[in-house]
């Protein structure tokens, strides 16, 4: 039993590319994008991955994502289940607005805590504390199971739903978490032990985005029986 479990998060999108507030606005891939989740299943090729059920939000930029990844990978016969508690987290107000733009009017300072504090939200948003309230117990309940009891799991996300996941594996502290940046169309590997320990993280790719090609976790900071 193989117990692995491989976040992504999705290609670059088209408001990605433009600068602007995404959230849960349902914008498709750019060209870069697609490129990226197609350079994640060659990944994912290399290290002989075979999925046995695949998770993916409710937005097409996710969706898009997962599906040029199992298509490359030739794997399109898995179940696939959608849900949009793993969406992005939602900006509210800020949607569709040029972060420059909300520079401008609301000014650095505000600007960056919205973006970067753990529990304050933007006007008529979420937090990534909210991000979190909504994702982990669908993550706990849905999906996790899956990897314990011997699966191979894709989950094609977001940046702050993906992060609000890898700050309860890696029993992250709210400061360390908000330090944590997910490149697009980067796997992240983990692989537990059949105590629900996490023994190996990986992140495939990295030497592209200037991070270590294996990531040790602590001892005591890997474990999903928390």
């Amino acid at each position: 039993m193989s117990r692995t479990l491989v976040l992504v998060r999705h290609g670059q999108s088209e408001w990605n590319k433009k600068n602007l507030f995404t959230g849960w606005a349902d914008v498709d891939l750019t060209e870069e994008g697609i490129a990226e989740a197609h350079k994640a299943a060659r990944l994912l090729k290399e290290k002989g991955m075979h999925f046995d059920e695949a998770f993916t939000s409710d937005l097409k930029r996710a969706q898009h994502t997962l599906d040029i990844i199992l298509e490359d990978l030739g794997q399109t016969d898995i179940p696939v289940t959608r849900d949009k508690a793993i969406n992005e987290r939602d900006y509210g107000d800020l949607v569709g607005m040029n972060k420059d733009e909300a520079r401008r009017k609301w000014g650095n300072e505000q600007v960056h805590i919205w973006r970067r504090s753990y529990d304050v939200r933007p006007p008529g948003g979420e937090s990534l504390k909210d991000t979190a309230e909504r994702a982990l117990p669908y993550f706990r309940e849905h999906i996790l199971p899956k990897v314990l009891a011997g699966e191979d799991v894709l989950v094609s996300a977001h940046g702050n739903s993906l992060r609000a996941i890898i700050m309860w594996l890696e029993k992250l502290t709210p400061e360390q978490v908000l330090k944590l940046e997910l490149a697009t169309g980067v796997p992240i590997v983990y692989h537990f032990d059949e105590n629900g320990r996490i023994v190996k993280k990986e992140i495939l790719g990295a030497e592209d985005h200037g991070e270590g090609w294996t990531t040790s976790i602590p001892d005591g900071k890997g474990s999903a029986g928390a």
